[in-house]
């Protein structure tokens, strides 16, 4: 049985829908999306960004245009965009590409850019439409914080891989114990879980949505994993230390992350109570993701048993972060942020300490709001028994 990674036509009308009110809702008749994840929300059209811009037009009443360089031309044809194509000769070229799409599209009073889009592209959009009044709007923002049902089930299926992968990278170390000889390095040990994980995909999957991150994450063990974000690199997983699979996978474009913290021999007390003091952290704070909550009363119910338990001197980041065509994408589960939790978002809740010259702990799940509760979309066990090896 295949699993397809193509989304059906009617996703995309709920989308253009959706983003439609929120462009209402800001009194623009016409958005001009060059975001890549953007346009592909509303387009499926997945590709890699560069300095040649691909952007969506999207009026608030007709269809959608997307604007591609002519080499990008037969690709989005074979995604079979939800859009009509124009394309562009060349970048820069004689004639810019915005003004290719002006030349395309009826003229319009008042048209916005997203927040993200940088100050030389809407100079050129300026330029490429002077009669129109030009703004921010994060409408299609708004709309990409929940879900859609056809959304979920690729996150839910990108959960099962990642999961695996997981699997995968423990039974390789495992084999490495029992073998008494080298352990695996934290370089050899990522190649093993991300090609693990692209091989799981493409042997089930139809139509698979190629991203610059398919599947990957980072790998490190030791002291090397008290730094947050550190890649991988050479050295060898020792015993008695603790490692780190922080792994992940898109389907469909929709990512999801899978964390665990491993033990390398029987823990050590100080290593079992970083680790159960993290675990206790993520199962409150998965347990504040419900309707109605903030993301910053999330994060502080989280990282109070943390701070609580007296480590918190190595908290160095937030609770989570919100998932999607992003790997992190609003909303945040951070101070600051007062974003009310609704169903259909989908965000990561991994707190961490991290003690320098001694290890990092962390714990990750994807996590689904429903009217009912938090849902974890990825399901590997969690407990400290379940971590040793």
């Amino acid at each position: 049985m295949t699993f397809s990674q193509r989304l059906p036509g009617g996703f995309y009308t709920t989308v253009l829908d959706r983003v439609r009110a929120e462009m209402s809702a800001d009194g623009v008749a016409a958005l001009v999306l060059d975001d890549p994840l953007d346009v592909a929300y509303l387009t499926g059209f997945h590709h890699f960004p560069n300095e040649r811009p691909v952007a969506c037009w999207l009026p608030l009443d007709g269809d959608p245009v997307l604007l591609v360089p002519d080499l990008e031309r037969e690709y989005a044809h074979d995604q079979r965009v939800h859009a009509e194509i124009v394309a562009y000769p060349e970048f820069p070229g004689i004639r810019s590409p915005f003004a290719v799409l002006a030349g395309h599209v009826p003229g319009v009073d008042t048209a916005a850019y997203a927040p993200s889009t940088s100050v030389a592209r809407a100079q050129g959009l300026a330029a490429a439409f002077p009669a129109t009044r030009w703004s921010v709007s994060g409408a299609v923002g708004r709309a990409r914080l929940r879900k859609l049902p056809d959304e979920i089930a690729l996150h839910e299926e990108a959960a099962r891989i990642a999961d695996q992968m997981i699997e995968a990278g423990v039974e390789l170390v495992r084999a490495a114990v029992e073998a008494g000889g080298d352990l695996p390095a934290e370089s050899e040990l990522a190649a093993h879980v991300i090609s693990h994980g692209s091989r799981l995909m493409y042997a089930r999957h139809e139509d698979v949505v190629v991203v610059p991150m398919l599947t990957g994450g980072l790998v490190y063990g030791g002291p090397n994993s008290a730094q947050p974000h550190r890649l991988p690199g050479g050295d060898r997983l020792r015993a008695g230390e603790t490692f780190m699979l922080s792994l992940g996978c898109a389907v469909g474009g929709r990512f999801v992350e899978s964390e665990r913290t491993f033990v390398l021999g029987e823990p050590t007390t100080r290593q079992a109570r970083y680790y159960e003091v993290v675990r206790e952290a993520q199962e409150l704070g998965t347990e504040a993701l419900v309707p109605g909550v903030s993301c910053e009363e999330a994060n502080r119910r989280c990282l109070e048993v943390i701070e609580e338990a007296g480590l918190g001197e190595h908290i160095r980041h937030r609770q989570g972060h919100g998932i999607g065509l992003g790997f992190h994408e609003p909303p945040w589960l951070s101070d600051g942020d007062a974003t009310v939790l609704a169903p259909g978002m989908i965000l990561s809740s991994e707190p961490g300490v991290y003690v320098p010259g001694h290890a990092g702990y962390r714990i990750s799940d994807t996590v689904l709001v429903t009217e009912s509760g938090p849902s974890r979309l990825t399901a590997y066990p969690r407990e400290l028994t379940d971590v040793i090896i």
